[in-house]
């Protein structure tokens, strides 16, 4: 018998002149990037969290500081990189993970395919195991003036015995 755990994760960063726009581990050719200690890339800050939750292994923040220099302006790439293997060093497997990314301006449905393939390689599963869907807010708050992005993440681990 299997031990199936989920886990939530979400993130949000202000929009701002003079940075790049990362999401999903691709830059995104926009006028305006997230503002953040790393990169600012809310969909994998999102999935990190959704994977430790399930885990048991705390948030982002605890196991990446944003007072620590070494995470300054680091590829958000590499600290999922580095939260697989602290998965799989503890006997689960990422089974699914499903995305939605929150974002009045850039539209984002030309990017899903990279941002799953991306993703898939570096959590080492299929494409198929990665659901990425985008949303506008209609108008309302920081995201639909756009003045943010945001990102919610589901993960769905197994643990092996």
């Amino acid at each position: 018998m299997s031990n199936i755990r989920v886990g939530i994760g979400n993130d949000i960063h202000r929009l701002v002149e003079g940075r790049r726009l990362f999401l999903g581990g691709i830059e995104i050719d926009y006028e305006k990037g997230l503002i953040g200690h790393s990169d600012g890339d809310v969909v994998i800050h999102a999935i990190i969290d959704a994977i430790l939750g399930a885990v048991g292994l705390g948030d982002i923040g605890e196991m990446f500081p944003d007072t620590d220099v070494q995470y300054k302006n680091i590829d958000s790439k590499e600290l999922l990189r580095k939260v697989v293997g602290l998965v799989a060093d503890k006997k689960f497997r990422i089974e699914y993970i499903d995305i939605i990314i929150q974002a009045e301006q850039p539209k984002l449905k030309s990017y899903k395919t990279q941002m799953k393939e991306i993703l898939a390689n570096i959590i080492g599963t299929d494409v198929q195991q990665i659901n990425i869907k985008a949303k506008t807010n209609e108008g309302l708050d920081a995201i639909g003036t756009g003045n943010a992005i945001a990102a919610i993440a589901v993960a769905t681990v197994v643990e092996e015995r």
